[in-house]
């Protein structure tokens, strides 16, 4: 972490971490407390934004001059939205259902500037076809990296690539759980290049 940057990633993914390094900014990290419980008829899309802007809001008192990244993912499958299984049992029985189907996964972005008040939030979709996955190699896969933290049961980081038929979206990086591609497009609408304004500490 560096302390004297003014990019705040409001997660405490190691896998959103390794994302935003790839854009060679620096930046900080913390993970905000907030109830990611589901609204009672939230729509998908309404639920990822509200998640995304509410973690990084939740941080916006202890970071008062920073553009701060909020993010969040859900899985939708046959008019169900699912999140982290967070045991063995359920993950398995997420990866059933998903075998041999089509599953879409949203994920939301947000960007607030503490400094001036300004917010912005999206989310970016991203689909992916399952093989058909025997009982054995869904357990195999679930026993080997325990992916009990991550929407939709897998980690596309790691071994979940040998889950899929084909991937079908705009960015990769949306499946992990952050788009790059949109973070850039809303880190210049809030008047900072990736490419140009590399070093965003607290003197730019």
């Amino acid at each position: 972490m560096n302390d004297q940057s003014r990019l705040i990633l409001a997660s405490g993914s190691r896998w959103r971490r390794q994302l935003l390094e790839r854009l060679g900014i620096p930046f900080t990290w913390a993970s905000p407390d907030i109830d990611e419980t589901r609204k009672p008829e939230e729509p998908p899309a309404e639920l990822v934004h509200r998640l995304a802007l509410g973690k990084a809001l939740r941080l916006a008192d202890d970071y008062p001059s920073h553009l701060i990244i909020g993010s969040d993912q859900v899985a939708v499958f046959e008019d169900d939205i699912l999140g982290k299984p967070g045991d063995a049992a359920t993950a398995c029985a997420t990866l059933a259902r998903f075998s041999g189907q089509r599953v879409r996964f949203l994920t939301g972005l947000a960007l607030i500037d503490t400094a001036r008040d300004w917010q912005r939030v999206c989310h970016e979709r991203y689909d992916v076809v399952f093989r058909d996955l025997s009982t054995a190699e869904i357990k195999r896969y679930v026993d080997r990296e325990q992916p009990f933290d991550s929407a939709g049961s897998f980690r596309m980081e790691g071994l979940g690539i040998t889950l899929f038929e084909r991937l079908e979206g705009d960015d990769p990086n949306t499946l992990i759980g952050l788009p790059l591609i949109r973070l850039c497009a809303l880190l210049r609408e809030a008047g900072f290049d990736p490419l140009l304004d590399a070093s965003l500490d607290q003197g730019s």
